[in-house]
């Protein structure tokens, strides 16, 4: 099977990651398209979603218009307000194919701020 470029970052990143993740933790995996933003924590001992986060919610989307940014600090807000709910605090940060940049940056930023280890 041949993959393209992006498939290829992709299994790239989360290889390394995978290889050298604990069981303590879980893994963060960031989605990103154009207008919005998700992420979730998985548990991949389970292959199981804990917790999930994403700018399409109601109560974010129904929020005054933000740029982009600023919806991805909100959902990371509501994420990191989720797990330490549930009493998660260390994670593994998985980006994907996306680049450790603007609004993943942001997001991550956000999360440490708001008492996430990773």
């Amino acid at each position: 099977m041949k993959l393209n470029t992006t498939q290829r970052k992709k299994f790239r990143v989360r290889n390394k990651l995978k290889k050298n993740a604990n069981k303590d933790r879980y893994r963060l995996s960031v989605s990103r398209s154009l207008k919005n933003f998700s992420a979730q924590i998985i548990d991949d001992a389970n292959n199981k979603t804990l917790l999930s986060a994403s700018s399409i919610e109601k109560d974010i989307k129904s929020s005054p218009k933000t740029n982009k940014i600023s919806t991805s600090r909100i959902v990371a807000e509501k994420l990191a307000k989720k797990a330490l709910d549930k009493k998660i605090k260390k994670i593994y940060f998985d980006r994907g194919k996306f680049k450790y940049h603007g609004r993943v940056k942001e997001f991550a930023e956000t999360l440490r701020k708001n008492g996430m280890e990773f």
